[in-house]
């Protein structure tokens, strides 16, 4: 019995409303045990030029739509993927190794939430109010770009993906998806629900295949105009370097490096219970704070007792409901993450716990890992590792806590966690970050920006910068005279 059996997915692509097969294939490893789950039609050139070629297509039909029948026709997705929370989380559970229980409560119904909110947000929110320059009208408009390549992560491959779809869909774009080759599967069930929701052919189209045989032709086809990406800063540099040549513009959501800064005067119990929270998906989460900067009145104590809390984590299999932690995604990810850690310990970094491959479990299981570095410019306090991997410094008064937040290449978030309005308020103004959450973590309202600064991103996602990114935003001047009547 395989991990997928009982499930009705295909495994080709999905182009100008049809599935559409590839001589050549990639296996689709399931991290739970390292099973071949699927054989994935792997594209290339062709299949690049199809799928723009139906997204053009699909454009004329869509852009042309009105807006309430496009926000009818999303919130229609949105309830199918209702109807489908457990088998898409199960899907994913299976093919990225997350948290069945963790799919099934919040990340699921955060996809539906997405399709649902910006089809609100079209309806509701999108044009300014017409406005008076010297007695001439100005009048806003949203107008749809074109054709959208979507590439995106393998971490929380739907909830990302439709971070981005549901916004360009709004805006009146045809959508070209490129999901990670790591975790294919969901995508492609997004594809049929498409269908079934009545969205006209072309409009969606997904193409599967490895980024660097089929990434270079999506990206450089001049009929794309808009290139949303989330994922790491060299393939980032990439993508700019192809949509240059184009004038494509370019949203990029990077990874980060991001502080965890615990004040002296921290209620306790909340900052240990927030910190554990930076091991969620095993720490395959960019917004992480991975670095626990911790007020040196408290350090000790604070190490001591959250040590003794992430002992309690339990890890493996991650369809148990019992189940804390995961594996991490691939092979290739386990073997990275292990490099920076043994790295560190040669490095002469304190190891606090962790520190290696769950061999009790074996697979693709790392332990919860720890460790105390004085070194700010040591490759373990700079660089994202992207697993479950945490760095602590001890500092001294507010001054020193925002150097070492800011002093990294990365922007993308931070946590705050003090009993002070003031010092809150000073560092979130003072720590460069696109997002800074305060005595909480991962509290994201769609209609906020995100994104990051810095080596993390360019641009911002949600609510008017979906908008602003997604469209040809328009003025057009009426002038008081001229007029017959």
């Amino acid at each position: 019995m395989g991990l997928l059996d009982g499930y009705s997915i295909s495994f080709d692509h999905f182009i100008g409303g049809e599935r559409v097969a590839s001589e050549r294939h990639f296996d689709d490893i399931s991290p739970i045990d390292g099973s071949v789950v699927a054989q994935i039609s792997a594209g290339g050139r062709h299949e690049a030029y199809l799928a723009v070629t139906a997204a053009e297509k699909g454009f004329e039909v869509w852009s042309r739509t009105p807006r309430g029948e496009r926000a009818s026709l999303m919130r229609t997705i949105a309830s199918i993927i209702e109807e489908r929370v457990e088998i898409l989380a199960m899907v994913e559970t299976i093919d990225n190794g997350s948290l069945l229980r963790s799919h099934i409560r919040s990340v699921m119904p955060r996809v539906a939430h997405n399709f649902r909110f910006f089809a609100q947000y079209l309806e509701e929110s999108l044009d300014h109010e017409d406005f008076d320059t010297r007695g001439h009208r100005n009048h806003i408009t949203y107008d749809p770009a074109g054709p959208a390549l979507l590439i995106s992560p393998w971490n929380a491959p739907l909830m990302l993906e439709t971070w981005k779809i549901a916004p360009a869909l709004a805006a009146g774009n045809s959508v070209v998806l490129k999901p990670s080759e790591w975790s294919p599967l969901t995508a492609s069930i997004l594809a049929d629900i498409t269908k079934e929701a009545g969205l006209p052919d072309g409009v969606f189209n997904v193409v599967q295949g490895i980024g660097e045989e089929v990434g270079p032709h999506l990206v450089g086809d001049q009929r794309i105009r808009r290139i949303s990406f989330t994922g790491s800063v060299p393939t980032a540099k990439a993508i700019a370097q192809v949509a240059a040549k184009n004038l494509t513009p370019c949203s990029f959501e990077l990874g980060g490096k991001s502080p965890f800064i615990v004040f002296g005067d921290a209620d306790l119990d909340l900052a240990v219970k927030l910190a554990l929270d930076q091991y969620d998906n095993v720490g395959q989460v960019c917004l992480s704070g991975t670095r626990l900067l911790v007020d040196e009145s408290i350090f000790e104590v604070f190490i001591d007792r959250f040590s003794a809390a992430v002992v309690e984590l339990r890890q493996g299999d991650p369809r148990a409901e019992a189940v804390d932690l995961g594996p991490q995604i691939h092979p290739e990810h386990l073997e990275r993450i292990d490099g920076f850690v043994q790295r560190a310990k040669a490095n002469g970094s304190k190891l606090v716990f962790g520190g290696s491959k769950n061999d009790e479990l074996g697979g693709l299981y790392y332990r919860p890992t720890l460790f105390v570095e004085d070194r700010i410019d040591s490759e373990i306090f700079q660089e994202e590792v992207f697993g479950p991997v945490l760095v602590a410094k001890s500092f001294s008064g507010v001054e020193e806590a925002i150097q070492l937040a800011n002093s990294t290449k990365f922007g993308l978030a931070g946590v705050i966690v003090t009993s002070s309005q003031e010092i809150a308020a000073r560092v979130s103004s003072e720590v460069v970050a696109g997002t800074i959450w305060n005595n909480c973590f991962f509290v994201r309202d769609l209609g906020a920006p995100f994104g990051g600064s810095k080596n993390s991103g360019v641009g911002r996602e949600g609510g008017q910068w979906s908008f602003d990114f997604f469209c040809d935003v328009k003025n057009s001047v009426f002038a008081p005279t001229g007029w017959r009547n």
